[in-house]
């Protein structure tokens, strides 16, 4: 070994303190290694949830660097005081040449802690939205939905945002709090069609699709309110009444899971179409041009 520094020494000028140092760092970061694949190993034998081992394994990539900065600035930097030193001109250095990364690193810390998200919920920021399949130190990574795609529906794109954009952005989440996402679908009918049994057809209809949910929700609702200040006096599916320029709006209002929007709408509008076939006294209405003849009519 004395001859293998000596080498070194003389070849690349490093001196022999320096290379022990360089010799401490690679022992470290190889134990650690080690570590975090055996206990990395442990765990994806004794679960196969993919959620769980995602969760475990960034948590150990965090404590191993965490330990590792400690363990090798402990090696490189004699004393807290040099070391503190050091981290204050680092950091006032890093302040200025890397706003940007910092920023992100702030939004990472303010993510993990806060908990504003976390992954396999559906969230969206700015005009981004997607559900969440990795949080790095710098980004986090959607999987795109809607855009040119209708009803929330995948895109198959991966977005990367970056973390700083949770202090400058709104951040709605799908999946905090109360859980469900009221939808809505405006049916339009005409003036002559009976429009009381129209409505009575499409709340049955809505009823059929997510009465159910309403007893879940409501003890959603009844936890999120010890926490947000969340309450609804009605959760089951109600059809509104409203006249538009063309014909008379009725419009279903139910509850759903954001992941089965899409579904729900397509079951939905199946069983409209099947039941409005059937009624002889109620037609969609659409744009139309009519001509009236007065003596046709018995007008004068």
């Amino acid at each position: 070994m004395e001859t293998i520094f000596k080498i070194i020494e003389d070849a690349l000028e490093i001196s022999r303190n320096t290379q022990l140092k360089i010799v401490s760092s690679i022992i470290i970061i190889f134990i650690l290694w080690v570590i975090r694949f055996g206990f990395r190993q442990l765990i994806y034998r004794r679960s196969e949830d993919v959620r769980f081992r995602y969760i475990w394994r960034k948590t150990l990539t965090y404590i191993t660097v965490l330990i590792g900065f400690i363990m090798i600035g402990s090696v490189w930097f004699s004393g807290f005081k040099g070391f503190g030193t050091y981290l204050g001109l680092l950091s006032a250095g890093l302040a200025i040449a890397l706003k940007e990364p910092i920023t992100n690193i702030a939004g990472w810390i303010f993510i993990i802690f806060r908990r504003s998200f976390s992954v396999g919920d559906r969230v969206q920021i700015g005009e981004q939205a997607g559900d969440v399949i990795d949080i790095r130190l710098f980004q986090f990574i959607l999987l795109e939905i809607g855009n040119w795609v209708d009803a929330d529906q995948s895109t198959g794109r991966v977005l990367y945002i970056p973390n700083g954009q949770i202090f400058t952005h709104p951040l709605a989440n799908y999946s905090k709090g109360f859980q469900y996402i009221w939808d809505e679908l405006n049916i339009l009918i005409t003036f002559e069609s009976n429009w009381k049994k129209a409505q009575e057809i499409l709340l049955e209809i809505a009823n059929k699709h997510a009465e159910h949910l309403s007893k879940s929700a409501a003890r959603k609702v009844k936890e999120a309110g010890k926490k947000y200040m969340i309450f609804y006096k009605n959760l089951t599916p109600t059809v509104y009444t409203s006249v538009k320029d063309s014909g008379v709006q009725l419009a279903i209002r139910y509850l759903c899971e954001p992941r089965k929007r899409r579904g729900t709408r397509h079951a939905v509008w199946e069983d409209i179409l099947d039941k409005f076939s059937k009624a002889k006294d109620i037609d969609f209405a659409y744009p139309t041009t009519r001509f009236y003849d007065n003596v046709a009519e018995g007008k004068k």
